[in-house]
């Protein structure tokens, strides 16, 4: 099985930038999408931006024009690029693989902004 690892979350002020990343550990077979969720305490797990096979894109309204989802198929990575933070941003960011079958999740990544 294929394991995801988010990493690059950490402690920003507000109107600051991050850039996430999410590296898996080989191809992920039947792959349909990527895409970013996040998640903050008592609060539902959000899709924030997303990602298909076929090159297109979608975002979160709360998030467009602030964050960009990219892939890099020859490194099986998938980022985000946060900019113009937010409180409300906070959450935990967790990187998720759509396929045929099971899909993939990583751990998620922690990313507080400070007002």
């Amino acid at each position: 099985q294929v394991q995801l690892v988010e990493s690059g979350g950490d402690l920003v002020q507000a109107g600051g930038s991050l850039r996430l990343s999410c590296a898996a550990s080989g191809v992920i077979s039947g792959l349909i999408a990527m895409a970013w969720y996040r998640q903050a305490p008592g609060k539902q797990r959000e899709l924030v931006a997303r990602a298909t096979t076929g090159g297109s894109t979608n975002y979160a309204d709360s998030v467009k024009g602030r964050f960009t989802i990219s892939r890099d198929t020859a490194k099986n990575s998938v980022y985000l690029q946060m900019n113009s933070l937010k409180p409300e941003d906070t959450a935990v960011y967790y990187c998720m693989a759509s396929r045929v079958g099971p899909d993939y999740w990583g751990q998620g990544t922690q990313v507080t902004v400070s007002s």
